[in-house]
Protein backbone atom coordinates (compact mmCIF):
# COMPACT_ATOMS: atom_id res chain seq x y z
CA UNK A 1 0.00 0.00 0.00
CA UNK A 2 2.91 2.29 1.06
CA UNK A 3 4.57 1.60 -2.58
CA UNK A 4 1.49 2.21 -4.94
CA UNK A 5 0.76 5.50 -2.77
CA UNK A 6 4.55 6.51 -3.57
CA UNK A 7 4.53 5.56 -7.05
CA UNK A 8 1.26 7.41 -7.24
CA UNK A 9 2.67 10.69 -5.67
CA UNK A 10 5.92 10.16 -7.79
CA UNK A 11 4.65 10.45 -11.47
CA UNK A 12 2.26 13.26 -10.37
CA UNK A 13 5.49 15.39 -9.07
CA UNK A 14 7.44 14.10 -11.71
CA UNK A 15 4.66 15.35 -14.26
CA UNK A 16 4.68 18.66 -12.60
CA UNK A 17 8.66 19.09 -13.22
CA UNK A 18 7.79 18.32 -16.76
CA UNK A 19 5.09 20.79 -17.18
CA UNK A 20 7.40 23.65 -15.22
CA UNK A 21 10.03 23.09 -17.96
CA UNK A 22 7.67 22.83 -20.46
CA UNK A 23 6.37 26.26 -19.69
CA UNK A 24 9.24 27.82 -18.71
CA UNK A 25 11.60 26.82 -20.96
CA UNK A 26 10.62 29.55 -23.95
CA UNK A 27 10.66 32.43 -21.04
CA UNK A 28 14.16 32.12 -20.67
CA UNK A 29 16.48 35.54 -20.41
CA UNK A 30 20.39 34.48 -21.04
CA UNK A 31 20.21 37.90 -19.64
CA UNK A 32 19.62 36.95 -16.28
CA UNK A 33 22.14 34.71 -15.75
CA UNK A 34 24.94 37.30 -15.77
CA UNK A 35 27.24 36.91 -13.76
CA UNK A 36 26.65 33.46 -13.75
CA UNK A 37 27.96 32.76 -10.14
CA UNK A 38 27.63 36.15 -8.43
CA UNK A 39 29.14 34.83 -4.98
CA UNK A 40 31.51 32.60 -6.45
CA UNK A 41 32.79 29.33 -5.42
CA UNK A 42 32.18 30.29 -1.63
CA UNK A 43 28.36 31.04 -2.56
CA UNK A 44 28.27 28.08 -4.44
CA UNK A 45 29.62 25.93 -1.27
CA UNK A 46 27.36 27.41 1.05
CA UNK A 47 24.43 26.98 -1.02
CA UNK A 48 25.31 23.77 -1.61
CA UNK A 49 25.50 23.22 2.04
CA UNK A 50 22.23 24.86 3.31
CA UNK A 51 19.85 22.60 0.39
CA UNK A 52 22.05 19.32 1.07
CA UNK A 53 18.96 18.02 2.58
CA UNK A 54 17.78 17.37 -1.32
CA UNK A 55 19.79 14.73 -1.62
CA UNK A 56 19.43 12.79 1.74
CA UNK A 57 16.34 10.60 0.28
CA UNK A 58 18.84 8.37 -1.85
CA UNK A 59 20.48 6.91 1.29
CA UNK A 60 17.24 6.73 3.18
CA UNK A 61 15.88 3.47 0.68
CA UNK A 62 18.87 1.71 1.75
CA UNK A 63 17.08 1.34 5.19
CA UNK A 64 14.52 -0.91 3.46
CA UNK A 65 16.81 -3.36 1.97
CA UNK A 66 15.22 -6.17 4.02
CA UNK A 67 11.79 -5.68 2.29
CA UNK A 68 13.60 -6.10 -1.11
CA UNK A 69 13.32 -9.10 -3.34
CA UNK A 70 17.09 -8.47 -4.73
CA UNK A 71 18.50 -5.83 -2.06
CA UNK A 72 22.40 -6.50 -3.89
CA UNK A 73 21.60 -5.10 -7.21
CA UNK A 74 18.23 -3.47 -7.16
CA UNK A 75 19.33 -1.34 -4.08
CA UNK A 76 22.34 -0.09 -6.47
CA UNK A 77 20.21 0.25 -8.97
CA UNK A 78 17.67 2.73 -7.52
CA UNK A 79 19.55 4.78 -5.69
CA UNK A 80 21.91 5.22 -8.58
CA UNK A 81 19.32 5.83 -11.20
CA UNK A 82 17.17 7.90 -9.25
CA UNK A 83 20.53 10.11 -8.14
CA UNK A 84 21.09 10.63 -11.67
CA UNK A 85 17.42 11.48 -12.61
CA UNK A 86 17.17 13.59 -9.69
CA UNK A 87 20.30 15.58 -10.06
CA UNK A 88 19.53 16.22 -14.24
CA UNK A 89 16.09 17.68 -13.21
CA UNK A 90 17.52 19.70 -10.01
CA UNK A 91 19.91 21.47 -13.01
CA UNK A 92 17.33 21.78 -15.82
CA UNK A 93 14.68 23.28 -13.21
CA UNK A 94 17.55 25.59 -11.38
CA UNK A 95 18.56 27.09 -15.03
CA UNK A 96 15.32 27.91 -16.01
CA UNK A 97 14.04 29.09 -13.09
CA UNK A 98 16.88 31.83 -12.79
CA UNK A 99 16.67 32.37 -16.48
CA UNK A 100 13.13 33.11 -16.17
CA UNK A 101 13.09 35.81 -13.28
CA UNK A 102 16.35 37.67 -12.01
CA UNK A 103 17.32 35.39 -8.87
CA UNK A 104 17.04 38.22 -6.34
CA UNK A 105 13.43 38.48 -7.33
CA UNK A 106 13.26 35.36 -5.02
CA UNK A 107 13.35 36.74 -2.17
CA UNK A 108 10.45 37.60 -1.59
CA UNK A 109 8.67 34.75 -1.93
CA UNK A 110 8.87 30.75 -0.61
CA UNK A 111 7.40 29.72 -3.62
CA UNK A 112 9.86 30.36 -6.34
CA UNK A 113 9.11 28.11 -9.12
CA UNK A 114 4.81 29.25 -9.04
CA UNK A 115 5.84 32.82 -8.04
CA UNK A 116 7.80 32.16 -11.65
CA UNK A 117 4.99 31.01 -13.55
CA UNK A 118 2.41 33.74 -12.31
CA UNK A 119 5.08 36.66 -13.66
CA UNK A 120 5.19 34.91 -17.27
CA UNK A 121 0.90 34.42 -17.11
CA UNK A 122 0.75 30.61 -16.34
CA UNK A 123 -1.21 30.97 -13.54
CA UNK A 124 -2.75 27.48 -13.86
CA UNK A 125 0.64 26.45 -14.07
CA UNK A 126 1.55 28.05 -10.73
CA UNK A 127 -1.69 26.41 -8.93
CA UNK A 128 -0.47 22.90 -10.58
CA UNK A 129 3.27 23.59 -9.36
CA UNK A 130 1.75 23.88 -5.82
CA UNK A 131 -0.04 20.84 -6.14
CA UNK A 132 2.90 19.35 -7.36
CA UNK A 133 5.33 20.64 -4.22
CA UNK A 134 2.31 19.10 -2.03
CA UNK A 135 2.76 15.73 -3.04
CA UNK A 136 6.74 16.08 -2.98
CA UNK A 137 6.71 16.63 0.63
CA UNK A 138 4.04 14.15 1.47
CA UNK A 139 6.43 11.44 -0.45
CA UNK A 140 9.69 12.89 1.29
CA UNK A 141 7.67 12.30 4.43
CA UNK A 142 6.52 8.90 3.64
CA UNK A 143 10.37 7.33 2.73
CA UNK A 144 11.87 9.49 5.59
CA UNK A 145 9.15 7.84 7.99
CA UNK A 146 9.45 4.41 6.17
CA UNK A 147 13.46 4.82 7.25
CA UNK A 148 13.64 6.12 10.45
CA UNK A 149 11.98 3.56 11.40
CA UNK A 150 13.73 0.83 10.53
CA UNK A 151 16.75 2.55 11.53
CA UNK A 152 15.46 2.63 15.38
CA UNK A 153 14.42 -1.22 14.15
CA UNK A 154 17.71 -2.76 13.75
CA UNK A 155 19.47 -0.87 16.48
CA UNK A 156 17.30 -2.34 18.68
CA UNK A 157 17.73 -5.69 17.46
CA UNK A 158 21.34 -4.97 17.64
CA UNK A 159 20.61 -4.31 21.13
CA UNK A 160 21.58 -0.60 20.92
CA UNK A 161 17.97 0.95 21.97
CA UNK A 162 15.29 -0.84 24.34
CA UNK A 163 13.49 -3.01 22.87
CA UNK A 164 10.39 -1.13 22.54
CA UNK A 165 11.54 0.25 19.32
CA UNK A 166 12.16 -2.86 18.06
CA UNK A 167 8.30 -4.34 18.50
CA UNK A 168 7.07 -5.58 15.05
CA UNK A 169 2.99 -5.25 15.54
CA UNK A 170 1.56 -8.93 14.53
CA UNK A 171 -1.20 -7.87 11.75
CA UNK A 172 1.26 -5.56 9.47
CA UNK A 173 4.60 -6.93 10.52
CA UNK A 174 6.20 -3.56 10.49
CA UNK A 175 7.20 -1.52 13.69
CA UNK A 176 4.48 0.23 14.49
CA UNK A 177 5.86 1.90 17.28
CA UNK A 178 8.40 3.10 16.01
CA UNK A 179 6.37 4.48 13.24
CA UNK A 180 4.17 6.74 15.25
CA UNK A 181 7.10 7.53 17.11
CA UNK A 182 8.90 9.25 14.37
CA UNK A 183 5.47 10.57 13.41
CA UNK A 184 4.89 12.37 16.28
CA UNK A 185 8.17 13.62 17.15
CA UNK A 186 8.64 15.27 13.53
CA UNK A 187 5.40 16.93 13.26
CA UNK A 188 5.80 18.60 16.60
CA UNK A 189 9.75 19.85 15.44
CA UNK A 190 8.07 20.72 11.95
CA UNK A 191 5.31 22.76 13.84
CA UNK A 192 6.96 24.53 16.89
CA UNK A 193 11.07 24.92 15.46
CA UNK A 194 11.92 26.89 12.39
CA UNK A 195 12.34 24.91 9.42
CA UNK A 196 15.35 26.81 8.13
CA UNK A 197 16.96 25.72 11.49
CA UNK A 198 15.36 21.89 11.08
CA UNK A 199 17.06 21.52 7.73
CA UNK A 200 20.60 22.92 8.69
CA UNK A 201 20.87 20.32 11.56
CA UNK A 202 19.28 17.15 9.38
CA UNK A 203 22.31 18.48 6.63
CA UNK A 204 24.85 18.53 9.05
CA UNK A 205 23.66 15.08 10.69
CA UNK A 206 23.61 13.47 7.83
CA UNK A 207 26.66 14.90 6.47
CA UNK A 208 28.82 13.68 9.69
CA UNK A 209 27.00 10.16 9.32
CA UNK A 210 28.33 9.58 5.48
CA UNK A 211 31.84 11.16 6.78
CA UNK A 212 31.76 8.47 9.84
CA UNK A 213 30.65 5.70 7.35
CA UNK A 214 33.07 6.66 5.01
CA UNK A 215 36.11 6.59 7.48
CA UNK A 216 34.80 3.27 9.12
CA UNK A 217 34.68 1.92 5.34
CA UNK A 218 38.57 2.60 5.15
CA UNK A 219 38.92 1.34 8.71
CA UNK A 220 36.97 -1.76 7.71
CA UNK A 221 39.27 -3.17 4.67
CA UNK A 222 42.50 -2.77 6.69
CA UNK A 223 40.94 -4.46 10.06
CA UNK A 224 38.44 -7.10 8.56
CA UNK A 225 40.02 -7.37 4.64
CA UNK A 226 38.22 -11.22 4.67
CA UNK A 227 34.85 -9.92 5.98
CA UNK A 228 31.53 -10.73 3.61
CA UNK A 229 30.13 -7.64 2.22
CA UNK A 230 26.99 -8.02 0.50
CA UNK A 231 27.77 -4.64 -0.84
CA UNK A 232 31.03 -3.50 -1.63
CA UNK A 233 32.06 0.15 -1.92
CA UNK A 234 34.32 0.19 -4.92
CA UNK A 235 37.81 2.17 -5.26
CA UNK A 236 38.71 2.09 -2.13
CA UNK A 237 40.23 4.14 0.09
CA UNK A 238 39.57 7.00 -3.38
CA UNK A 239 35.96 6.76 -2.82
CA UNK A 240 35.63 7.20 0.59
CA UNK A 241 38.83 9.72 0.99
CA UNK A 242 36.53 11.92 -1.74
CA UNK A 243 33.65 11.59 0.44
CA UNK A 244 34.74 12.55 3.46
CA UNK A 245 36.27 15.25 1.56
CA UNK A 246 33.35 16.95 0.25
CA UNK A 247 31.19 16.19 3.29
CA UNK A 248 33.35 17.78 5.68
CA UNK A 249 33.88 20.94 2.94
CA UNK A 250 29.91 21.73 3.21
CA UNK A 251 29.77 20.85 7.20
CA UNK A 252 32.22 23.96 7.39
CA UNK A 253 30.31 26.41 5.29
CA UNK A 254 27.27 25.43 7.35
CA UNK A 255 26.40 28.62 10.08
CA UNK A 256 28.68 28.25 13.47
CA UNK A 257 25.49 27.90 15.46
CA UNK A 258 24.59 25.42 13.29
CA UNK A 259 27.96 23.46 14.43
CA UNK A 260 27.48 24.26 17.73
CA UNK A 261 24.07 22.95 17.70
CA UNK A 262 25.10 19.72 16.31
CA UNK A 263 28.38 19.12 18.75
CA UNK A 264 25.62 19.13 21.79
CA UNK A 265 23.34 16.68 19.55
CA UNK A 266 26.10 14.68 19.24
CA UNK A 267 27.20 14.68 22.80
CA UNK A 268 23.64 13.42 23.79
CA UNK A 269 23.69 10.82 21.32
CA UNK A 270 27.23 9.33 22.84
CA UNK A 271 26.13 9.59 26.36
CA UNK A 272 22.83 7.44 25.13
CA UNK A 273 25.33 5.10 23.39
CA UNK A 274 27.81 4.68 26.24
CA UNK A 275 24.96 5.19 28.74
CA UNK A 276 23.20 2.10 27.39
CA UNK A 277 23.99 0.84 23.52
CA UNK A 278 27.23 -0.44 24.62
CA UNK A 279 26.67 -2.14 27.26
CA UNK A 280 23.87 -3.78 25.35
CA UNK A 281 25.03 -4.35 22.31
CA UNK A 282 25.00 -7.69 20.97
CA UNK A 283 28.81 -7.37 19.99
CA UNK A 284 29.01 -6.56 23.58
CA UNK A 285 27.31 -9.59 24.92
CA UNK A 286 28.76 -12.34 22.55
CA UNK A 287 32.76 -11.06 23.25
CA UNK A 288 31.58 -11.24 26.89
CA UNK A 289 29.65 -14.73 26.10
CA UNK A 290 26.43 -13.31 27.77
CA UNK A 291 24.32 -13.38 24.74
CA UNK A 292 21.89 -16.44 24.74
CA UNK A 293 21.44 -18.66 21.49
CA UNK A 294 24.69 -16.30 20.02
CA UNK A 295 25.59 -17.72 16.65
CA UNK A 296 29.44 -18.50 16.26
CA UNK A 297 30.31 -16.29 14.12
CA UNK A 298 28.43 -13.67 16.23
CA UNK A 299 31.78 -13.86 18.69
CA UNK A 300 34.26 -13.74 16.08
CA UNK A 301 34.86 -10.15 15.53
CA UNK A 302 35.33 -10.02 11.69
CA UNK A 303 32.16 -11.57 11.41
CA UNK A 304 29.03 -9.90 10.35
CA UNK A 305 26.48 -8.57 12.65
CA UNK A 306 22.70 -9.40 12.10
CA UNK A 307 21.22 -6.43 11.10
CA UNK A 308 18.30 -4.61 8.84
CA UNK A 309 19.85 -6.21 5.67
CA UNK A 310 21.91 -8.92 6.61
CA UNK A 311 25.42 -6.59 7.15
CA UNK A 312 24.34 -4.27 5.27
CA UNK A 313 23.83 -1.27 7.86
CA UNK A 314 25.29 -2.76 11.43
CA UNK A 315 27.99 -3.57 8.77
CA UNK A 316 28.39 -0.09 8.31
CA UNK A 317 29.67 -0.84 4.25
CA UNK A 318 26.54 -0.85 1.78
Amino acid sequence: QSSLVNDIIVVIKLAVVGLFIALGISHVEPANWTPFMPYGWSGVFTGASVIFFAYIGFDAVSTAAEEVKNPQKDLPRGIILSLIICTILYIAVSAILTGMVPYLQFKTTAAPVAYALQLVGYHWGAAAVSVGAICGLTSVLLVMCLGQSRILFVMSRDGLLPRFFGHINKTTKTPVRSSLLVAIVSSILAGLVPIGIVAEMVNIGTLAAFIIVSASVIILRKKAPDRVRPFRCPCVPLVPILSILFCGILVIMLPTVTQIRFIVWLAIGLVIYFGYGYKHSIITKAQKGTLNAAPAAAADETARVPSVHEGAHSTIEH
